[in-house]
Parts: structure tokens; sequence; C-alpha cells
């Protein structure tokens, strides 16, 4: 596996959104992509962001985790 994490942004279909500007965004740990996330997020979803999927090279870490507000019951 590789040691670089990057984000793969979806829309409200699941589809890949290719291209937000911020396709060079990659990380050196699972830790400092998930804290740019927590500071980022909102961007994201006011650019349209449904969705996103954390990777390690090619690989799926975990995902698609929903950027919407969480259905409590």
């Amino acid at each position: 596996m590789s040691d670089v994490f990057t984000w793969r942004y979806g829309d409200e279909t699941g589809a890949t959104i290719p291209d937000l500007g911020l396709t060079g965004v990659a990380f050196p740990s699972q830790a400092d992509a998930e804290g740019w996330l927590s500071d980022e997020w909102h961007t994201l979803a006011d650019a349209g962001v449904k969705s996103v999927t954390l990777l390690n090279g090619d690989h799926e870490v975990y995902g698609p985790m929903s950027l919407g507000p969480a259905d409590i019951d």
C-alpha cells in the first residue's frame, strides 16, 4: 500500500466528482487526512460533495461517508 492518503468526492448519486480544484491534496497519514476533512467538510458540502471515501493509494480505507446530517431516531 501507498503512504499517500487522499479523498474521493461523491455526488448525490454516488458518482465521483472528478475535480474540485483539490485533486492534488494528499496527506502523509490517515490522521492528517481526517484532520483536514474535519476542518474542510463544510466547504466540500457547499461545493456539492455529498460523500467522501478515504483512499490509501488506490485502496479504499473506508467510505463512502455522507457529509449530510446524521439520521437520528
